[in-house]
């Protein structure tokens, strides 16, 4: 037998022998600090544990070496510990690494993705105790299309191990990977303890409640007190005319696709767009850049409306590595495709959120040793007596400010309270119709509902929305009342596109007299008859077509004022808001500004100080009255909508509200007046929108259903009328 090294761990001890073997082959000396506190959480089988720290902080090794000790002691049969995983290329890699850890044990590993062959997977099924790793649509597969096998695979699991936790909070696919550990533990017929792998975020609670969405088991949340991983960022700032913001002003476009051939030549890269134009804009630059320095094109664009042999030649070439190169895209990259590590990552204009920031640059650093590396680009107009107030502000630098600093504090976006997910339930409605070949809809409901993550929809909401999908033939019912899929419902489960729950954000060509302006990305739904601020104009909304995703506008009254893009079509949360106005009102520099961007954000704590917005609440600009609310989109826009529905004419940008034809005074007494009536329901103000299905199944919902999403994602009452009185205090 081999002589082990003596240790002060007392958490070796507690290991399986051929997993202390395998630690002094790997020639440690000791365990790391997550590492020596996840072995009792872990083997203590009647609990969750969380377990966060940087990349390459030991997180994976946390995890499986306790859980793997677990499972050769038990001996189970069928699968044993089971990792879910959202990338192809990280399953890969876990799969090299646990393969490497249970040899000697003789415990297999199998990876199961779609590049993997229909015999290992089905030897996978049938292996008496093994480790098994896959992504969610494959999950979300194995239940529809293997459904017999189903509860004779995991009768045996004692572990499942989320890998990147944090990428899957609050988003359609961490909600659909709520919904299938729910019915993991459903056909074992128990609570199978859960894993969950994630960075640094700040508040951790948040990532207890994703685990197990009713907490039914106590969960021990293990942070690395060992430093992170190196950080590299810097903004870079641009300005260009007011009447030139859009993505024809050529002087700006040529200096930021310079400065990107520069800097990323000869190495992988990624570079976030926000929109397909921008994409489509920056790569046909560089390309004609490399043509001109007659160097081999290294730049290639990714969005939704490529072909997929367009879109799959540039992921090849990434995950490949054989030759540099860099890849101009939407968030399409930032979603569950497998592309491997990248050096650096391009941000162009402010990020859609700081979590997204977090999973864009999650994709830069991810070798031991090696830095995040993020610049971001923003564009602002040239200072000048005709900018706006808003302007003045440079909401834009000062947002993405805000966002980085939030970033390194490990803060992100937490779930929007009691948000109802109608999409991603109808996916794992006709999922479990699917898997069980029918289903009673008291158990239906019972499973996702009741006892399941979709706790927000109650009986009478459950009750309609199967009366919509029936006439919609989605779904039939037998004489016994048992739930079947109906004509249509056997066409989507059948396609291969169900099994994942999101798509990228839908993009909107804005049209006026037959010319198309450009293309926006929508964050919340159109209303007719109000205010479009694109291309540095205002715009009146006259129609909006759903199926060909287009709106009808026409030239409005009233000074010029600029688009805010904000980020690509999120929300944005309180909480930036809030840092943007710490960030006015600070004096402290910000080290990673280039120059331009440092004096961007001087002109805005400037321009700031000078209207005294820290005490004024409404400012005169000639016949308009202007507001600041320093909160969330779902705040700004309930008040919008307040507003809209007092006749008021009203213009909404970022924080920034600008009511036509009123005084402050008189815009005062319409906001008491608001104040002092019945407050709307928030049913009430949102129909009549357009474009309020935005998500996967969406198109399946009719508009009462519509209408109570949206109430429910778009808007905050309460946060509203607290800042109405705010004003009027």
């Amino acid at each position: 037998m081999m002589n082990l090294p003596r240790s002060e761990s007392r958490a070796f001890a507690l290991l399986h022998p051929s997993i202390q073997r395998w630690i002094w082959k790997q020639g440690w000396t000791n365990l790391r600090d997550i590492q020596e506190q996840a072995v009792r959480s872990i083997l203590d089988c009647n609990r969750d544990v969380i377990i966060s720290a940087s990349t390459a902080g030991g997180k994976t090794e946390a995890a499986f070496l306790p859980a793997i000790s677990d499972v050769l002691r038990s001996e189970p049969e069928g699968i044993s510990i089971l990792g879910i995983i959202p990338l192809k290329a990280l399953i890969n890699d876990q799969y090299q690494r646990l393969e490497g850890i249970t040899r000697d044990a003789e415990l297999p590993v199998f990876a199961w993705h779609g590049d993997i062959s229909a015999s290992k997977k089905s030897k996978a099924l049938s292996t008496p105790s093994s480790i098994l790793l896959i992504n969610p649509e494959s999950l979300e597969a194995l239940f529809v299309r293997r459904h017999p096998e189903i509860r004779k695979v995991f009768r045996s699991l004692r572990r499942v191990v989320v890998d990147e936790l944090h990428a899957f909070i609050e988003t359609e696919r961490g909600m659909q990977l709520q919904s299938l550990m729910h019915r993991v533990d459903l056909v074992a017929g128990k609570k199978i303890p859960r894993i969950g792998l994630s960075a640094t975020l700040g508040d951790m609670s948040k990532a207890t409640e994703f685990l197990r969405h009713n907490n039914s088991l106590p969960c021990d949340v293990i942070e690395s007190k060992m430093g992170g991983r190196e950080l590299m960022v810097q903004v870079r700032g641009y300005t260009c005319s007011p009447d030139d913001q859009d993505a024809s002003d050529e002087s700006v476009w040529q200096a930021i696709s310079g400065h990107l051939f520069k800097t990323l030549r000869g190495s992988n890269n990624l570079a976030f767009a926000n929109s397909r134009q921008n994409v489509e804009l920056l790569s046909d630059k560089l390309r004609r850049t490399s043509d001109l320095a007659r160097v081999p094109n290294e730049f290639f664009p990714h969005h939704g409306s490529l072909s997929k042999e367009i879109r799959e030649e540039a992921e090849d070439r990434l995950r490949k590595q054989s030759l540099p190169t860099s890849v101009i895209c939407t968030n399409t990259l930032e979603l569950g495709i497998d592309i491997g590590s990248v050096k650096s990552v391009a941000q162009i204009g402010s990020p859609p959120s700081v979590a997204s920031l977090c999973q864009r640059i999650g994709r830069s650093g991810r070798q031991e040793g090696d830095p995040a590396v993020l610049r971001t680009y923003i564009r602002e107009a040239e200072w000048g007596s005709e900018l706006s107030l808003a302007e003045k502000l440079r909401l834009r630098t000062v947002q993405a400010v805000a966002m980085i600093q939030l970033l390194v504090k490990g803060w992100n976006e937490p779930p929007i309270p009691n948000r109802l997910h109608l999409s991603t339930f109808i996916q794992q409605l006709l999922s479990s119709i699917a898997q069980h070949g029918g289903l009673n809809p008291a158990v239906a409901w019972e499973n996702l509902c009741g006892k399941g993550p979709f706790s927000h929809i109650d009986v009478e909401m459950f009750k309609h929305l199967l009366k919509v999908l029936a006439a919609k033939e989605v779904l039939t019912q037998a004489d016994d009342g048992t739930l079947l899929l109906g004509r249509k419902g056997e066409r989507i489960v059948e396609h291969y596109s169900f099994y994942a729950a999101f798509v990228s954000p839908e993009e909107i060509s804005i049209v006026t007299d037959g010319k198309t302006l450009g293309i926006l990305t929508a964050s919340f739904p159109i209303v007719p008859n109000s205010f479009l601020i694109f291309a540095g104009k205002r715009w009146l909304i006259k129609s909006f077509d759903e199926n060909r995703k287009l709106v009808q506008v026409s030239p409005a009254e009233g000074g010029e004022l600029p688009k805010f893009d904000g980020g690509g079509g999120a929300m944005i949360h309180d909480k930036v808001r809030e840092e943007m106005k710490v960030c006015l009102e600070s004096e402290s520099f910000i080290p990673f500004l280039d120059g331009q961007a440092s004096e961007l954000l001087s002109q805005a704590r400037a321009a700031y100080l000078d209207m005294d917005l820290a005490n004024r609440k409404i400012l005169s600009s000639g016949s308009k009255s202007i507001f600041a609310i320093w909160k969330g989109d779902r705040v700004c826009f309930t008040i919008f909508l307040m507003l809209q529905k007092e006749n008021l004419a009203v213009d909404l940008y970022g924080p920034v509200f600008t009511v036509n034809k009123i005084t402050p005074e008189s815009l005062s007494e319409r906001i008491q007046k608001i104040l002092s009536q019945k407050i709307p329901a928030p049913i009430d103000l949102v129909r009549g929108l357009e474009n309020k299905g935005t998500e996967k199944f969406d198109y399946l919902l009719d508009e009462k259903l519509l209408n109570a999403g949206a109430s429910v994602g778009c808007l905050d009452i309460e946060g509203a009328v607290r800042e109405l009185k705010r004003i009027c205090g």
